[in-house]
């Protein structure tokens, strides 16, 4: 993979704190991508078309027009006044959330302005479509706080990550289908106990979560559709994939304790329930499940974790000896990765329709 950073006239304005903060590109920080927009346009659905016309038919009738936008009581519930410690941690949250679906919406407008494939053009379309409404949502909601992330200077500012079609089928997939089990987990709690619901946005989370949900069946169609890329060598990047998006949110997660106090859930039984929602998920298209259960598993996701801590003390500290320890964390963690990806997986019979529901 490799990067590139957007340059131009507007590249040096001032810009906000919270902008400048969705700009960094470190390893817990979401990405934007580019890919091989040819191989997108030549991707052929013929293998999947009926399923792929009944998807296409519920993003054409577009359940969610009218849900993001703010009712009468959403002003009246918004409370500025967080402690400071959680006040951070949920705008912290809020830039990470409108930097991801953010980054899916420039992807999929990219894909469909290069693409000639009528059935690509369109669903790319319906795609960036939602998640601009999500992004734009969230937007409004971080000027409450009196602040926003400027998304035109973003898109032009932000280094782009290139991934293979493939690659992007994989990482994509995942981190919709987890937005999707994150969201329903969030709202399924909150709805038992609506007194820890400190800011309105969570109310909007069931048929926001839907969006997720659908977005994630594309790409598993795509996969079913060439089921070379479910095979052989492609195995072993699902079962990397599969691990490194399952570290990364424990990790995230472990780094924001006053916002999942404010909830009243314990991040680590969150993180499992989560992954337990979409290894269900990724039973559709994924010949492979991580075993949740195993205590290898769980020291392997703890031991990067801690990793993690050490190495962003070691930044705060700057200097040689900053530098000298973030070299040898990041030895630390390429080894503490290496020990998750050789736990065990769970081998998956794939179904014969690809095609499932939100029913969680």
């Amino acid at each position: 993979m490799s990067t590139t950073t957007a340059t131009g006239p507007h590249a040096a304005r001032n810009v906000s704190e919270t902008t400048e903060t969705a700009k960094q590109n470190r390893v817990l920080t979401p990405r934007f991508y580019t890919t091989d927009f040819e191989a997108m346009n030549r991707i052929d659905v013929e293998p999947v078309r009926e399923e792929w016309n009944a998807l296409v038919q519920e993003f054409r009738d577009d359940s969610n027009s009218n849900h993001f936008e703010r009712d009468e009581a959403f002003a009246d519930e918004v409370n500025t006044n967080l402690p400071p410690a959680l006040k951070k941690e949920f705008i912290d949250f809020m830039v990470s959330s409108v930097t991801a679906e953010f980054s899916g919406c420039v992807l999929y407008a990219d894909i469909k302005k290069r693409a000639t494939n009528a059935d690509i053009r369109e669903l790319m379309g319906y795609m960036a479509r939602d998640e601009s409404r999500h992004a734009g949502f969230i937007n409004r909601a971080l000027k409450d706080f009196g602040m926003d992330v400027d998304l035109g200077h973003l898109r032009r500012a932000k280094k782009y990550t290139f991934f293979k079609p493939k690659f992007i089928f994989y990482a994509t997939y995942l981190s919709e289908k987890i937005g999707y089990a994150r969201y329903i987990t969030i709202f399924r709690h909150l709805e038992k106990h609506p007194e820890k619901r400190f800011h309105p946005i969570f109310r909007w989370f069931e048929q926001w979560c839907n969006d997720e949900f659908r977005h994630g069946e594309v790409f598993a169609l795509f996969m079913r559709a060439d089921p070379k890329l479910l095979e052989g060598r492609n195995r072993l990047w699902i079962r990397f994939f599969l691990n490194a998006v399952f570290a990364t949110m424990y990790v995230r997660d472990h780094d924001r304790p006053e916002m999942h106090a404010a909830f009243g859930m314990d991040p680590t039984e969150y993180d499992y329930e989560v992954f337990r929602i979409t290894s269900e998920c990724t039973r559709q298209v994924f010949p492979m499940t991580l075993d949740l259960d195993n205590p290898k598993f769980h020291r392997a996701l703890e031991r990067l974790r801690r990793i993690t801590v050490s190495m962003e003390r070691a930044r705060q500290q700057g200097g040689v000896i900053g530098a000298v320890k973030r070299a040898g964390l990041t030895v630390a963690a390429c080894v503490g990765f290496a020990r998750l990806y050789m736990v065990p997986t769970i081998p998956n019979e794939l179904p014969a329709k690809v095609l499932t529901q939100p029913a969680w």
